[in-house]
Protein backbone atom coordinates (compact mmCIF):
# COMPACT_ATOMS: atom_id res chain seq x y z
CA UNK A 1 0.00 0.00 0.00
CA UNK A 2 0.72 3.83 -0.92
CA UNK A 3 2.52 5.53 1.71
CA UNK A 4 0.86 9.08 2.55
CA UNK A 5 2.60 11.80 1.22
CA UNK A 6 2.58 13.48 4.89
CA UNK A 7 3.56 10.52 6.70
CA UNK A 8 6.43 9.83 4.07
CA UNK A 9 8.02 12.93 4.03
CA UNK A 10 7.25 13.40 8.86
CA UNK A 11 9.00 9.98 8.53
CA UNK A 12 11.86 11.14 6.83
CA UNK A 13 12.56 14.14 9.10
CA UNK A 14 12.47 11.51 11.66
CA UNK A 15 14.75 9.61 10.19
CA UNK A 16 17.52 12.17 9.65
CA UNK A 17 16.89 13.23 13.37
CA UNK A 18 17.44 9.47 14.70
CA UNK A 19 20.68 9.92 12.18
CA UNK A 20 21.73 12.95 13.97
CA UNK A 21 20.66 16.07 12.47
CA UNK A 22 18.42 18.60 14.34
CA UNK A 23 14.92 18.51 13.55
CA UNK A 24 13.17 20.34 15.50
CA UNK A 25 9.05 20.46 14.92
CA UNK A 26 9.50 24.06 13.24
CA UNK A 27 11.50 22.83 10.42
CA UNK A 28 9.54 19.97 9.71
CA UNK A 29 6.23 22.15 9.67
CA UNK A 30 8.27 24.06 7.51
CA UNK A 31 9.21 21.42 5.28
CA UNK A 32 6.15 20.05 4.61
CA UNK A 33 4.60 23.60 3.31
CA UNK A 34 7.77 23.91 1.16
CA UNK A 35 7.02 20.62 -0.37
CA UNK A 36 3.35 21.38 -0.72
CA UNK A 37 4.33 24.82 -2.41
CA UNK A 38 6.83 22.79 -5.10
CA UNK A 39 4.52 19.14 -5.39
CA UNK A 40 5.79 16.17 -3.93
CA UNK A 41 5.56 14.58 -7.18
CA UNK A 42 9.01 16.95 -8.41
CA UNK A 43 11.79 14.85 -6.80
CA UNK A 44 14.34 17.45 -7.27
CA UNK A 45 12.69 19.66 -5.87
CA UNK A 46 11.68 17.78 -3.21
CA UNK A 47 15.50 17.09 -2.17
CA UNK A 48 16.16 20.81 -2.52
CA UNK A 49 13.15 21.92 -0.01
CA UNK A 50 14.84 19.25 2.69
CA UNK A 51 18.15 20.34 2.31
CA UNK A 52 17.28 23.96 2.80
CA UNK A 53 14.71 23.70 5.74
CA UNK A 54 15.72 20.09 7.78
CA UNK A 55 19.40 21.32 7.57
CA UNK A 56 20.79 23.40 9.64
CA UNK A 57 24.91 23.56 9.06
CA UNK A 58 27.29 22.06 6.56
CA UNK A 59 28.38 19.08 8.33
CA UNK A 60 24.37 17.93 7.91
CA UNK A 61 24.52 17.47 4.41
CA UNK A 62 26.82 14.37 4.46
CA UNK A 63 24.03 12.83 6.16
CA UNK A 64 21.15 14.03 4.70
CA UNK A 65 21.93 12.55 1.77
CA UNK A 66 22.58 8.97 3.15
CA UNK A 67 19.24 9.42 4.83
CA UNK A 68 17.77 10.79 2.13
CA UNK A 69 18.63 7.71 -0.22
CA UNK A 70 17.83 5.14 2.60
CA UNK A 71 15.13 6.17 2.98
CA UNK A 72 12.94 6.90 -0.22
CA UNK A 73 14.53 3.41 -1.55
CA UNK A 74 13.20 2.15 1.28
CA UNK A 75 9.80 2.93 -0.12
CA UNK A 76 10.18 1.96 -3.12
CA UNK A 77 11.13 5.32 -4.89
CA UNK A 78 13.73 5.39 -7.59
CA UNK A 79 15.99 7.99 -5.90
CA UNK A 80 18.00 8.00 -9.55
CA UNK A 81 15.54 9.68 -10.91
CA UNK A 82 14.12 12.20 -8.48
CA UNK A 83 17.34 13.51 -6.96
CA UNK A 84 20.30 15.45 -8.29
CA UNK A 85 23.00 13.42 -9.74
CA UNK A 86 25.42 15.38 -7.82
CA UNK A 87 23.96 14.66 -4.69
CA UNK A 88 26.79 11.92 -3.17
CA UNK A 89 28.99 15.06 -3.27
CA UNK A 90 30.04 15.75 -0.29
CA UNK A 91 30.91 19.91 -0.90
CA UNK A 92 28.48 22.65 -2.07
CA UNK A 93 30.85 23.70 -4.82
CA UNK A 94 30.30 19.78 -6.10
CA UNK A 95 26.72 19.72 -4.99
CA UNK A 96 26.16 22.75 -7.64
CA UNK A 97 28.56 21.70 -10.82
CA UNK A 98 29.97 18.82 -10.38
CA UNK A 99 29.40 15.66 -12.55
CA UNK A 100 25.43 17.24 -13.56
CA UNK A 101 24.25 17.37 -16.77
CA UNK A 102 23.42 20.78 -18.57
CA UNK A 103 19.47 20.30 -18.00
CA UNK A 104 20.22 19.05 -14.06
CA UNK A 105 22.11 22.25 -13.20
CA UNK A 106 19.39 24.40 -15.30
CA UNK A 107 16.57 22.79 -13.32
CA UNK A 108 18.53 23.28 -10.03
CA UNK A 109 19.54 26.99 -10.92
CA UNK A 110 15.57 27.25 -11.10
CA UNK A 111 14.73 25.37 -7.62
CA UNK A 112 17.03 27.89 -6.29
CA UNK A 113 15.52 30.56 -8.12
CA UNK A 114 11.78 30.43 -6.84
CA UNK A 115 13.29 29.44 -3.16
CA UNK A 116 14.89 32.90 -3.08
CA UNK A 117 12.02 34.71 -4.61
CA UNK A 118 9.73 33.11 -2.43
CA UNK A 119 12.01 34.24 0.30
CA UNK A 120 12.16 38.09 -0.73
CA UNK A 121 8.07 37.90 -1.34
CA UNK A 122 8.14 36.73 2.16
CA UNK A 123 10.84 39.21 3.77
CA UNK A 124 8.47 41.95 2.16
CA UNK A 125 4.57 40.69 3.04
CA UNK A 126 2.42 41.80 5.91
CA UNK A 127 2.66 39.18 8.63
CA UNK A 128 -0.76 40.46 9.40
CA UNK A 129 -2.56 38.48 6.24
CA UNK A 130 -0.13 35.72 6.03
CA UNK A 131 -1.73 32.32 5.65
CA UNK A 132 -0.40 29.25 8.37
CA UNK A 133 1.40 28.00 5.24
CA UNK A 134 3.45 31.40 5.13
CA UNK A 135 3.89 31.85 8.58
CA UNK A 136 5.63 28.27 8.70
CA UNK A 137 8.01 29.39 6.06
CA UNK A 138 8.34 32.74 7.49
CA UNK A 139 9.17 31.34 10.85
CA UNK A 140 12.17 29.44 9.15
CA UNK A 141 13.78 33.14 8.11
CA UNK A 142 13.94 34.78 11.77
CA UNK A 143 17.49 33.38 12.22
CA UNK A 144 18.39 35.54 9.11
CA UNK A 145 17.69 38.57 10.69
CA UNK A 146 19.89 41.23 12.25
CA UNK A 147 20.54 42.11 15.93
CA UNK A 148 20.60 44.80 17.31
CA UNK A 149 23.94 45.96 18.81
CA UNK A 150 23.71 49.32 20.47
CA UNK A 151 26.52 50.40 23.18
CA UNK A 152 27.21 52.86 25.74
CA UNK A 153 30.66 54.34 27.68
CA UNK A 154 31.67 53.27 29.91
CA UNK A 155 33.44 54.38 33.18
CA UNK A 156 36.69 52.16 32.34
CA UNK A 157 39.39 53.42 29.99
CA UNK A 158 41.37 51.56 27.51
CA UNK A 159 44.88 52.26 25.38
CA UNK A 160 43.88 53.89 22.36
CA UNK A 161 45.77 55.63 19.66
CA UNK A 162 44.12 58.95 20.31
CA UNK A 163 42.02 60.41 22.46
CA UNK A 164 42.73 61.78 26.41
CA UNK A 165 46.40 61.68 27.30
CA UNK A 166 47.31 58.90 29.53
CA UNK A 167 49.29 60.42 32.21
CA UNK A 168 49.94 57.63 34.44
CA UNK A 169 51.15 55.05 31.57
CA UNK A 170 53.25 58.11 29.72
CA UNK A 171 54.83 58.68 33.31
CA UNK A 172 55.43 55.30 33.84
CA UNK A 173 57.37 54.77 31.20
CA UNK A 174 59.14 57.94 31.67
CA UNK A 175 60.32 56.40 34.99
CA UNK A 176 61.39 53.29 33.19
CA UNK A 177 63.41 54.66 30.80
CA UNK A 178 65.03 56.96 34.09
CA UNK A 179 63.38 60.34 33.02
CA UNK A 180 64.06 59.69 29.55
CA UNK A 181 61.03 61.19 27.19
CA UNK A 182 59.01 58.97 24.73
CA UNK A 183 55.69 58.30 22.84
CA UNK A 184 52.77 59.93 24.87
CA UNK A 185 49.82 57.26 25.88
CA UNK A 186 46.85 57.55 24.99
CA UNK A 187 43.19 56.50 26.31
CA UNK A 188 39.71 56.54 25.35
CA UNK A 189 36.46 55.60 27.48
CA UNK A 190 35.41 51.83 26.70
CA UNK A 191 32.16 50.94 25.56
CA UNK A 192 29.49 48.23 26.94
CA UNK A 193 26.44 46.87 25.29
CA UNK A 194 23.40 48.83 26.53
CA UNK A 195 20.35 47.17 27.69
CA UNK A 196 17.31 46.72 25.35
CA UNK A 197 13.59 46.79 27.25
CA UNK A 198 11.03 45.29 24.75
CA UNK A 199 7.20 45.65 25.71
CA UNK A 200 4.92 43.66 23.55
CA UNK A 201 1.67 44.01 23.17
CA UNK A 202 -0.24 41.06 22.81
CA UNK A 203 -3.97 42.59 23.33
CA UNK A 204 -6.76 40.88 20.88
CA UNK A 205 -5.62 44.25 17.88
CA UNK A 206 -2.49 42.88 17.95
CA UNK A 207 -3.46 38.74 17.41
CA UNK A 208 -1.89 38.91 13.88
CA UNK A 209 1.63 40.30 15.11
CA UNK A 210 1.90 39.16 18.77
CA UNK A 211 3.29 36.01 17.60
CA UNK A 212 6.38 37.01 15.10
CA UNK A 213 7.15 39.77 17.79
CA UNK A 214 7.91 36.96 20.26
CA UNK A 215 9.86 35.16 17.58
CA UNK A 216 11.30 38.52 16.74
CA UNK A 217 12.39 39.02 20.89
CA UNK A 218 13.55 35.10 20.86
CA UNK A 219 16.38 35.68 18.02
CA UNK A 220 17.44 38.53 19.75
CA UNK A 221 17.28 37.44 23.40
CA UNK A 222 19.32 34.48 22.33
CA UNK A 223 22.01 37.04 20.62
CA UNK A 224 23.70 37.09 24.10
CA UNK A 225 22.78 40.47 24.74
CA UNK A 226 21.58 42.16 27.74
CA UNK A 227 17.39 41.95 26.64
CA UNK A 228 14.31 42.21 29.14
CA UNK A 229 10.66 41.51 27.77
CA UNK A 230 7.50 41.75 28.60
CA UNK A 231 3.49 41.60 27.08
CA UNK A 232 1.42 43.67 27.73
CA UNK A 233 -2.68 43.04 27.45
CA UNK A 234 -4.76 44.08 30.55
CA UNK A 235 -1.54 43.21 32.74
CA UNK A 236 1.90 43.29 32.24
CA UNK A 237 4.26 39.93 32.05
CA UNK A 238 7.68 39.69 32.52
CA UNK A 239 8.54 36.42 29.99
CA UNK A 240 12.85 36.60 29.54
CA UNK A 241 13.70 33.93 31.14
CA UNK A 242 10.66 31.45 29.01
CA UNK A 243 12.88 33.26 25.87
CA UNK A 244 15.77 31.95 27.06
CA UNK A 245 15.16 28.65 25.68
CA UNK A 246 17.30 27.29 22.35
CA UNK A 247 13.80 26.16 20.07
CA UNK A 248 12.14 28.88 19.30
CA UNK A 249 8.72 26.67 19.49
CA UNK A 250 8.90 25.62 22.72
CA UNK A 251 10.19 29.61 23.95
CA UNK A 252 6.69 30.10 22.50
CA UNK A 253 4.98 27.93 24.43
CA UNK A 254 6.74 28.71 27.52
CA UNK A 255 6.05 32.00 26.98
CA UNK A 256 2.38 31.03 26.12
CA UNK A 257 2.18 29.32 29.79
CA UNK A 258 3.04 32.65 31.77
CA UNK A 259 0.93 35.26 30.20
CA UNK A 260 -2.73 35.40 31.12
CA UNK A 261 -4.00 37.81 28.97
CA UNK A 262 -3.30 36.72 25.23
CA UNK A 263 -6.11 38.25 22.89
CA UNK A 264 -7.69 40.59 25.62
CA UNK A 265 -8.27 43.88 26.25
CA UNK A 266 -5.44 46.70 26.12
CA UNK A 267 -4.00 48.74 29.56
CA UNK A 268 -0.90 50.19 28.32
CA UNK A 269 -0.95 53.03 30.11
CA UNK A 270 -1.56 50.61 33.46
CA UNK A 271 1.03 48.19 31.87
CA UNK A 272 3.96 50.75 31.76
CA UNK A 273 2.93 51.96 35.30
CA UNK A 274 3.21 48.77 36.56
CA UNK A 275 6.91 48.43 34.35
CA UNK A 276 8.37 51.37 35.71
CA UNK A 277 6.91 51.13 39.36
CA UNK A 278 8.41 47.62 40.04
CA UNK A 279 11.30 47.22 37.58
CA UNK A 280 12.05 51.00 35.73
CA UNK A 281 13.03 52.59 39.38
CA UNK A 282 15.74 49.62 39.92
CA UNK A 283 17.60 50.53 36.78
CA UNK A 284 16.03 48.47 34.12
CA UNK A 285 14.95 51.54 32.41
CA UNK A 286 17.99 53.90 33.20
CA UNK A 287 20.17 54.20 30.56
CA UNK A 288 18.12 51.37 27.70
CA UNK A 289 16.88 51.62 24.66
CA UNK A 290 12.62 50.51 25.48
CA UNK A 291 10.98 49.46 22.49
CA UNK A 292 7.04 49.18 22.62
CA UNK A 293 5.47 47.02 20.28
CA UNK A 294 1.82 47.84 19.66
CA UNK A 295 -0.55 49.67 17.27
CA UNK A 296 -1.71 52.61 20.30
CA UNK A 297 -5.54 51.23 20.71
CA UNK A 298 -5.71 52.04 24.83
CA UNK A 299 -8.96 50.76 26.02
CA UNK A 300 -8.76 52.97 29.26
CA UNK A 301 -7.89 57.26 28.86
CA UNK A 302 -5.31 58.05 27.32
CA UNK A 303 -4.53 60.82 30.05
CA UNK A 304 -2.67 57.47 32.36
CA UNK A 305 -0.57 56.31 29.34
CA UNK A 306 0.68 60.37 28.58
CA UNK A 307 1.97 60.48 31.76
CA UNK A 308 3.93 57.00 32.27
CA UNK A 309 5.48 57.94 28.69
CA UNK A 310 6.41 61.00 30.22
CA UNK A 311 8.22 58.89 32.90
CA UNK A 312 9.32 56.09 30.50
CA UNK A 313 10.74 59.10 28.05
CA UNK A 314 12.95 60.70 31.29
CA UNK A 315 14.48 57.70 32.41
CA UNK A 316 15.38 55.60 29.00
CA UNK A 317 18.03 57.05 26.48
CA UNK A 318 15.61 56.19 23.89
CA UNK A 319 12.22 55.11 23.24
CA UNK A 320 11.58 53.33 19.73
CA UNK A 321 7.39 52.43 19.34
CA UNK A 322 6.91 50.00 16.22
CA UNK A 323 3.36 50.01 14.90
CA UNK A 324 2.65 47.21 12.53
CA UNK A 325 0.27 49.85 10.55
CA UNK A 326 3.09 52.63 10.47
CA UNK A 327 4.39 51.48 7.03
CA UNK A 328 1.33 50.70 5.33
CA UNK A 329 0.26 53.23 2.31
CA UNK A 330 -1.98 56.05 3.82
CA UNK A 331 -1.33 55.39 7.50
CA UNK A 332 -1.97 58.11 9.96
CA UNK A 333 -1.21 58.46 13.39
CA UNK A 334 -4.86 59.43 14.48
CA UNK A 335 -5.40 57.24 16.99
CA UNK A 336 -5.46 58.51 20.37
CA UNK A 337 -3.03 56.45 22.07
CA UNK A 338 -0.83 57.30 19.54
CA UNK A 339 -0.97 60.76 19.47
CA UNK A 340 -0.25 60.71 23.19
CA UNK A 341 2.93 58.88 22.83
CA UNK A 342 4.39 60.65 20.06
CA UNK A 343 5.71 63.75 21.79
CA UNK A 344 7.45 61.25 24.08
CA UNK A 345 9.38 58.68 21.70
CA UNK A 346 12.23 59.23 19.49
CA UNK A 347 11.32 57.25 16.68
CA UNK A 348 8.20 55.78 15.23
CA UNK A 349 8.90 53.07 13.10
CA UNK A 350 6.90 50.18 11.41
CA UNK A 351 7.10 46.13 12.17
CA UNK A 352 4.65 44.72 9.98
CA UNK A 353 7.07 42.58 7.94
CA UNK A 354 10.30 40.48 8.40
CA UNK A 355 12.19 43.76 6.33
CA UNK A 356 10.57 46.44 8.91
CA UNK A 357 12.31 44.05 12.03
CA UNK A 358 15.41 44.19 10.11
CA UNK A 359 15.29 47.62 9.37
CA UNK A 360 14.15 47.92 13.09
CA UNK A 361 17.16 46.56 14.72
CA UNK A 362 19.16 49.01 12.51
CA UNK A 363 17.60 51.81 15.04
CA UNK A 364 17.95 50.20 17.65
CA UNK A 365 21.92 49.80 16.82
CA UNK A 366 22.18 53.24 16.03
CA UNK A 367 20.66 54.67 19.95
Amino acid sequence: MRTAPDVLLLGFARALQAAGVHVTPDRERGYLDAVAVVGIDDGRATYWAGRSTLCSSPDDLERYDQVFTAWFSRHGIDVRKSRPQTMQRSTSVDLLTGGATEGDEQRDVEVIRKVASATEVLRHRDIGTMTPAERALMAQLFGSLRRPAPRRRSARHVRAPHGAVDAHRTMRGQLERLGEPGAIQWRRRDTRPRRIVLLIDVSGSMSGYAESLLRLAHHWVRGGRPIETFTMGTRLTRITRALQQHDPDRALVAAGDVVPDWSGGTRLGASVKVFLDRWGRRGMARGAVVVVFSDGWERAGVDVLDEQMRRLSAMAHRVVWVNPHAGKTGYEPVQQGILAVLPHCDALVAGHSLQTFDELAEVIGRA
